[in-house]
C-alpha cells in the first residue's frame, strides 16, 4: 500500500500514458529533431558492488523459459530488426506485423506442438484475449528453453512491477557520467545528459524500457532535473547470454553499473572513518581544492588534519577533506596500489599518482625525530646541505636509487630521479652519518 501511495504522489512529476502505467517519460522532454534510439551492441560488464548485487539477486531472480509459469506478463517492444523479421503468428498461422503489436501486453499461456515439426510458445493479448504464438526455430521446447534466446520483442513486465514496488522512492547514487532525457513520447528518441560527478538522486518512476533492458528507471536530482537509464535486472528473456554482461559497453545497463543505493554507500564509507582526525603531511607538492572551489598549490611537508573521508560513488576514489589553520581543502585519492592497473566504472584510469600513501605521510612534520626546524624550509624545496642527517635527506629527496659504500669513511646516496627531479649524489660521513657535501 505504501509503495502504491508513493507512486501516486510521484506520478504527476512524469509524463505518462494514462492508459498504460508502464509507459513513462522524463518530465523535462526536449522536443527536437527526432532521433532513433541508439541500439547498443549486446555487451555488458558485471560490477562488484556486493550489496547491490545481492539486492538484485534476491528480488529479481532470473527465470529461464523452462521455468516460465502461465500468467507471466510481457510487453511487445519491437527493435529495429523486428520491423523486418516478424515474431508472432495469429490463430490462422499468418505472421503478424511487430509494429501492430507494439506496447501490447501478452500473457504467457504455455507451449504446445510436442512431436510436431516445430513447437509453439503461446500467448494471449491481455486486453482482448486474442491468441498469438511464437514458433520455435528448433523442434524441441526442452532444447530451446535452456538457451538465453527467449522470445524476441518481449520485455518482461515482472521486473517492472517489482521495480515499481521496491525502487520508486529510493535514494540512489549515480555511477555514470552519461544518462538520458526523453525527447518524445511517440518514439524511443532521447538526448544525452552529462553529470560532472556522482550525485544523489531519487527514483520517481519505473516503467518499461527495451527487450534487452526491460526496466526504465527515471530518477530526479535535488534540483528537480529528471533523467533515466534502461537496466536489466533479472535478465529474464533479455536475449543476452551471461558473457555479454561482462563487457564495458553495456555495464551501464545493469542496476549496479549505473546506480548505487545510498544506504550501501554510507556503509561503504564507514571503512574510511579511521582516517578522520589523523595528522598528515604532504610528501610532494600537491594541488588541492580550496573552500572556494579553486585549485591551490600546496608545498611539500605541509601539515593537515583529516576531517572528512567519503567514497566517490561508482569509482575506487575517496574524497578526503583536510584542514589547516581553519581552512579546508579537498582531494580525491585512491587506496589501491598493488602493481595492477585499475579503472573506475567510467573507464578512467586510477593513477598511481593518486595513491594516498604516495601523497601523504601520517604524523606531524614538525615533530619528526631528527628533523631540525631550521632545515624544514630547505627540505620543502628539496635542497640538501652539509650537516643534514639521513632522515632529513629522505624527506628532501626521497629514497635513493643507489647506495654505495667506499673505504674512505664515506658512503653515497645516488639520485638519478627523485622528488626534486635533479640528478645528484649525497656523500655522508660514515661516523657521524651526516652529509659532508652534495655533488
Amino acid at each position: 500500500m505504501a509503495a502504491a501511495l508513493l507512486l501516486g504522489v510521484t506520478a504527476e512529476a512524469q509524463t505518462r500514458d494514462p492508459n498504460n502505467k508502464y509507459l513513462v517519460w522524463t518530465n523535462n522532454i526536449i522536443f527536437t529533431e527526432e532521433k532513433a534510439e541508439e541500439v547498443p551492441e549486446e555487451k555488458e560488464k558485471a560490477d562488484d558492488q556486493t550489496t547491490a548485487v545481492s539486492f538484485i539477486q534476491k528480488n529479481f531472480p532470473y527465470q529461464s523459459m523452462c521455468d516460465w509459469k502461465e500468467g507471466m506478463r510481457f510487453m511487445v517492444i519491437p527493435d529495429k530488426k523486428d520491423m523486418v523479421i516478424r515474431t508472432f503468428c495469429d490463430s490462422t498461422g499468418s505472421m503478424v506485423s511487430s509494429m501492430s503489436l507494439r506496447h501490447k501486453i501478452l500473457v504467457y499461456k504455455g507451449h504446445s506442438g510436442e512431436n510436431e515439426l516445430h513447437e509453439r510458445v503461446n500467448f494471449e493479448d491481455e486486453a482482448d484475449g486474442t491468441p498469438y504464438y511464437f514458433e520455435l526455430p528448433t523442434n524441441k521446447f526442452d532444447d530451446y528453453c535452456f538457451t538465453k534466446h527467449g522470445v524476441p520483442t518481449l520485455a518482461y513486465l515482472g521486473d517492472v512491477d517489482i521495480a515499481i514496488d521496491l525502487l520508486v522512492g529510493k535514494r540512489l547514487i549515480t555511477k555514470r557520467k552519461t544518462y538520458n532525457v526523453d525527447v518524445s513520447t511517440t518514439s524511443y528518441g532521447y538526448e544525452k545528459i552529462e553529470l560532472p560527478e556522482p550525485i544523489e538522486v531519487t527514483v520517481v518512476a519505473a516503467g518499461v524500457g527495451t527487450r534487452n533492458y526491460p526496466v526504465k528507471l527515471i530518477v530526479q536530482d535535488d534540483e528537480g532535473r529528471e533523467f533515466f537509464q534502461n537496466v536489466a535486472l533479472s535478465r529474464t528473456n533479455s536475449g543476452m547470454s551471461d558473457h555479454e554482461f561482462t563487457e564495458d559497453d553495456v555495464i551501464k545497463h545493469t542496476f549496479e553499473g549505473s546506480f548505487e543505493m545510498l544506504a550501501d554507500k554510507m556503509a561503504h564509507d564507514q571503512q574510511y572513518r579511521k582516517y578522520i582526525g589523523m595528522r598528515v603531511f604532504t610528501l610532494r607538492r600537491l594541488e588541492l581544492e580550496n573552500e572556494k572551489g579553486n585549485i591551490e598549490a600546496i608545498p611539500r611537508l605541509t601539515g593537515f588534519t583529516v576531517v572528512g573521508a567519503t567514497g566517490v560513488g561508482g569509482t575506487e576514489y575517496v574524497r578526503m577533506t583536510f584542514e589547516k589553520d581553519g581552512k579546508k581543502y579537498k582531494k580525491k585519492v585512491s587506496f589501491l596500489n598493488d602493481g595492477k592497473d585499475y579503472k573506475d566504472n567510467n573507464g578512467n584510469d586510477l593513477s598511481d599518482d593518486d595513491y594516498f600513501y604516495h601523497l601523504f605521510a601520517s604524523g606531524n612534520v614538525g615533530t619528526i625525530e631528527g628533523v631540525k626546524q631550521e632545515h624544514l624550509a630547505d627540505i620543502r624545496r628539496s635542497i640538501v646541505h652539509s650537516g643534514f642527517n639521513e632522515t632529513e635527506v629522505k624527506l628532501a629527496l626521497g629514497e635513493p636509487d643507489t647506495k654505495v659504500h667506499n673505504n674512505k669513511g664515506e658512503y653515497m646516496w645516488v639520485y638519478s630521479s627523485g622528488i626534486s627531479g635533479n640528478n645528484c649524489t649525497v656523500i655522508f660521513n660514515s661516523s657521524t652519518k651526516k652529509v659532508k657535501y652534495v655533488k
